[in-house]
């Protein structure tokens, strides 16, 4: 077992600052600098009007999301509302981030009437944040619940409860890094179509995410057929590879023929 001391906080005069809080914000922070400085690189065919409401499509989406299917997580503080207020404003999670974040985008790109693929040139500024927001989420300990359940395995971490468990944030940022890797691998060999990049992306995420989750103490959602219990998230997982079924059943429809014209989105 890696011992450690968690949370980690950083000391400014007589004040401890939550290392966490400031990964969250400098990964919002810098994760639309990036996004800034890539479209500055290269043409873009969404005007700039129609960027700034995809832009608030996608913020507001991905709030509303996080937060419901954060609170969905616990479904008995759900349903019942013991947990308060506080409770559904302060449960968040990625997975309901992106899922909230795409519905919000499409809805505003279908009231604009913008036909143009937009998800690409979030990609990598989205893997940057996510990246170091896991960072503070592993700094966090288990007063964050993105920790994973007990194990006797050599790497097995004590987030501060004295119990050795699968340091699942640790997992998520190898698998974000690997994720980065890949999608440029892939970039560097074939042409993808206008919105493949993000949608490879989505798959990827939607997979691992799905899987991870055996390895999280998440609460069954109540009320579903005998034997499969599963969690929120792992639903939520489901019915967002469900939305992109054609790039599982169909990998190939994402690349261009050589020498085709690519859009930029």
């Amino acid at each position: 077992m890696i011992p450690l001391a968690f949370p980690f906080t950083i000391q400014v005069g007589s004040v401890a600052l939550s290392l966490h809080l400031l990964c969250e914000t400098l990964a919002f922070f810098l994760g639309y600098r990036y996004f800034r400085f890539l479209r500055g690189r290269q043409p873009d065919r969404i005007s700039d009007d129609n960027r700034v409401w995809i832009l608030i499509g996608a913020a507001g989406g991905a709030l509303l999301g996080s937060r419901l299917l954060g609170a969905l997580e616990n479904p008995q503080l759900f349903f019942s509302g013991a947990g308060g207020w506080l409770y559904y404003y302060s449960a968040k999670t990625i997975v309901g981030g992106l899922l909230g974040g795409l519905f919000g985008v499409e809805a505003i790109k279908k009231a604009i009437g913008e036909r143009h693929s937009s998800g690409d040139l979030f990609t990598y500024p989205l893997l940057l944040a996510m990246i170091i927001g896991r960072i503070g989420c592993l700094t966090a300990g288990v007063s964050e619940p993105t920790y994973g359940l007990p194990t006797d395995l050599p790497w097995a971490m004590d987030l501060g409860d004295m119990i050795p468990r699968h340091p699942t944030a640790l997992y998520e940022i190898i698998f974000l890094i690997g994720l980065w890797g890949w999608l440029r691998w892939i970039e560097q060999r074939v042409r993808l179509r206008s919105g493949a990049r993000f949608q490879l992306f989505m798959v990827a995420y939607l997979i691992y995410r799905f899987a991870i989750e055996f390895l999280r103490p998440g609460i069954a959602m109540p009320g579903l057929p005998i034997g499969l219990g599963l969690t929120a998230i792992q639903w939520a997982c489901l019915l967002g590879l469900g939305y992109y079924y054609r790039v599982l059943l169909f990998p190939q429809k994402l690349t261009l023929p050589l020498g085709a014209l690519k859009e930029i989105g």
